[in-house]
């Protein structure tokens, strides 16, 4: 189904209550699902699966445990930690990073037993050169020594079958297709919360965690049959619902996101008080588990190289060459290499191998108020039967929409 969307842009201060989701323009054909089939984990033997310290690999630094159980936290912190309810069993994806590990913090803080999961997620055996040591192995090392400090369990789970099947094998013909897919909503969708939830589902967990900026709103326990809600988190600018818009409503129901009422700042303000062995560390900026690999190189691996030209969209004049129409997406601006810009990528022609580039990108003529998606998402699992208002967030702007009768129009 393709709808007809026509744009106002509103001011970014608007109440975040608003938004119940986000339209994945960048990755239109995300739909097209293939069903996952996933073997054995050689870590989890025998079946049923159990937790064990004693599953990980000596090369796994060892960090004496620091008792940091009498830190307190205040009740705004811990609001979306599920703080009174009764302690609830959660699986917390963690990987080294700050946000994952004030996530598990604020989870044991707020009084539940968590067990920690890595998903360990290396499919590039022919990069292993570029590296001196694991690209995950530091990862891996920062995530056990957040658990060391409450004790908490730590499990490694080995996804590289699942993720080339579902993710990486998709993007590539996506690519070879002259589309541009977002590997971070396929990676949430099949991965983190659908492989992984597959491989646990023999635990008993209540819950599934993880450190994304995002809200969810869970219907109380007398009214089970409603829809989860998936709402904008606190920070705009870190804002994950995007990425997690693909997220059907039985995966909705078993997630908990600890961030989601939480600024970047008052993590960073969280992981100092923590103690946290990773506080000072930068945020990870790659494609979901490409680790250090350069995304141009990944292509280039994969896909190849072909030479094409290079044309101006208005006259067709010659700019120069290229190695190959996978490696630009429509509105990219960096890499070109042109002379006389900036310039922009506004057209590919596909067959041909040619790339079209204009310096006039947001000139007057170029305004748009009405464009076309399909492959909608309704989080609730149906589309609204009566009038409807949501916002759809298209940097650097978040624009209202109004939905009636099956059409969509400014607000």
């Amino acid at each position: 189904m393709l709808l007809r969307l026509r744009l106002r842009p509103i001011s970014m201060s608007m109440s975040s209550s608003l938004t119940l989701f986000h339209l994945p323009f960048q990755s239109l054909s995300l739909q097209r699902q293939t069903q996952i089939k996933l073997k054995p984990f050689l870590q989890f033997t025998p079946t049923p699966l159990s937790i064990s310290s004693s599953s990980f690999s000596t090369s796994v630094a060892q960090v004496p445990l620091r008792s940091s159980n009498s830190i307190d936290v205040d009740d705004h912190h811990l609001s979306c930690a599920m703080p009174n309810t009764k302690p609830l069993r959660v699986a917390v994806l963690v990987s080294g990073g700050v946000d994952s590990s004030v996530a598990l913090r604020l989870l044991h803080a707020a009084g539940h037993s968590c067990t920690a999961f890595y998903l360990k997620i290396w499919f590039q055996d022919d990069f292993e050169n570029f590296w001196s040591e694991c690209p995950w192995e530091e990862d891996l090392k920062y995530a056990k020594a957040v658990c060391n400090q409450v004790d908490v369990p730590l499990e490694v789970v080995h996804l590289t079958d699942e993720y080339w099947k579902n993710v990486v094998s998709y993007i590539i013909e996506e690519y070879r297709c002259g589309r541009t897919p977002n590997p971070d909503v396929l990676c949430n969708t099949r991965i983190k919360f659908g492989a992984f939830m597959d491989a646990i589902s023999s635990m008993k967990f209540d819950y599934v965690a993880s450190g994304h900026y995002a809200k969810i709103i869970h219907s109380s326990t007398d009214q089970m049959d409603n829809p989860s809600v998936l709402e904008l988190s606190k920070d705009m600018v870190k804002d994950q619902t995007y990425f997690l818009s693909h997220l059907s409503q039985a995966q909705l129901k078993r997630l908990i996101f600890p961030l989601g009422y939480i600024s970047k700042e008052e993590v960073r303000k969280l992981a100092i008080r923590f103690d946290l062995p990773n506080k000072d560390r930068k945020d990870s900026q790659g494609i979901c588990f490409l680790g250090k690999i350069k995304f141009s190189e990944f292509v280039g691996r994969h896909i190849g190289e072909r030479e094409g030209v290079i044309l101006e969209a208005e006259t067709g004049d010659f700019l120069g060459k290229h190695r190959g129409f996978w490696f630009y997406t429509i509105g990219q601006r960096q890499g070109l290499r042109l002379p006389g810009g900036p310039w922009y990528v506004v057209e590919k022609d596909i067959k041909n191998n040619v790339v079209f580039v204009s310096r006039n990108y947001f000139s007057f003529d170029k305004r748009r108020r009405i464009f076309r998606v399909g492959s909608i998402k309704w989080l609730s699992g149906l589309p609204p039967n009566q009038l409807c208002q949501l916002q759809c967030k298209t940097w650097p702007w978040i624009l209202q929409l109004q939905f009636r009768n099956g059409t969509w129009s400014r607000w």
